[in-house]
């Protein structure tokens, strides 16, 4: 044992063992005095290590949200643009351990609160129709996420991320499908560069596709399942919706909350073959069925039997939100504009590419099945 490993109490090593704090190198060891309160604290060894990094996040969430308020724009991207600016703070010292934290448990936290806003009912009363176009939908982006990536000499990792993000709900998916693939020196630069490709594709989207159902002479239920089939995060869908109707709207709300249903599904089945190829073991020593994918199945299912109060799903609802703007700044504060520089023109072509086969896949469907 070397005099370093003497110097930092049990907690603190096992710290840089947990797989959400995994990928931490250069984290400062600091421990809190024994006349602090943290010291007194259970947990209070992890909570000093991690505080300043999540601090950070947090006061970079906050003002993302403040701007996205005032000026329209998607706060994830503020959020990931702000992050890169603060990207020295990774480097080393005492904010890389809570940048990790906030990167990973505070994610996989917001993704299982997506539960609360999926019910049974909601996706039953779409019919059957919807529920294979989604199904179709999801699994064949995937697949054709993979084709072309081999075809563009990207790695099919990152055709399993992009696919999955156009297919289900953008950032909020690319979040959760990075956080149980196998770690890669690429990883964290393949993350950012699908959340603000997928941010920058759904806003266009937003934009264009309301015109386009009117263009073509969709009805508002037609109009509505190809708003919700096709364009990638939530808010968007339902900017683009209500553009058109009201009707319009809440039928593009239900489907797209019929995509985000497929997140358990395709992240479970991702970890499953990840820990197949790994010795057991998903991205970074994970389980084989992530608990944040257990804690999202709950929440379904405790929200369809009626069992959670409006207010209670509407502060779910918000945590989630915020949990999630604070792990894109993280991620953003791990990466760099010349890491996303480098990776060339293919990565945005394959997420383009993407797009357009769910568009055309949806818009197939809604002409000849609905």
């Amino acid at each position: 044992m070397t005099s370093h490993d003497r110097g930092t109490p049990r907690s603190l090593k096992q710290l840089e063992s947990l797989e959400s704090m995994e990928g931490i190198v250069k984290a400062e060891h600091s421990v809190p005095s024994s006349h602090s309160l943290l010291h007194r604290l259970p947990k209070g060894a992890l909570i000093h290590a991690v505080y300043p990094g999540v601090l950070v996040a947090v006061t970079i969430a906050l003002a993302s949200s403040w701007l996205s308020q005032h000026y329209g724009a998607p706060v994830m991207l503020f959020a990931l643009l702000f992050g890169m600016a603060f990207h020295f703070l990774h480097e080393e010292g005492r904010c890389v351990a809570g940048i990790e934290f906030s990167s990973r448990t505070i994610l996989r936290i917001g993704v299982a609160l997506l539960g609360v806003r999926i019910t049974a009912g909601e996706i039953a009363s779409l019919g059957v129709v919807p529920v294979f176009m989604v199904i179709a939908g999801v699994a064949t982006t995937i697949l054709v996420g993979i084709l072309l990536s081999r075809l563009l000499g990207l790695k099919p990792l990152f055709g399993v991320l992009s696919g999955g993000a156009v297919a289900i709900c953008g950032a909020s998916a690319a979040l959760a499908i990075a956080s149980v693939l196998p770690q890669r020196e690429e990883g964290e630069r393949d993350t950012i560069l699908t959340v603000v490709a997928i941010t920058a594709l759904s806003t266009l989207a937003m934009i264009l596709y309301p015109v386009f159902v009117g263009a073509i002479g969709l009805d508002d239920t037609r109009a509505g399942i190809f708003l919700g089939g096709t364009i990638h995060d939530v808010a968007q869908v339902v900017g683009a919706g209500y553009m058109v109707s009201v009707e319009a709207g809440d039928v593009a709300t239900y489907v797209k909350l019929l995509r985000v249903a497929m997140l358990l599904p395709v992240v479970f089945c991702i970890a499953f073959v990840v820990s197949r190829t790994s010795g057991g073991k998903a991205a970074g020593g994970a389980r084989l069925v992530p608990m944040f994918l257990v804690g999202f199945a709950t929440l379904v299912a405790v929200n369809s039997f009626g069992l959670l109060s409006p207010p209670v799903i509407d502060a779910a609802t918000d945590v989630s939100r915020w949990c999630l703007v604070t792990a894109i700044a993280a991620l953003g504060m791990k990466t760099s504009f010349g890491d996303l520089a480098s990776a060339g023109w293919r990565p945005v072509g394959l997420m383009l590419a993407e797009t357009l086969w769910i568009a055309a896949l949806v818009l197939i469907s809604v002409g000849l099945l609905i």
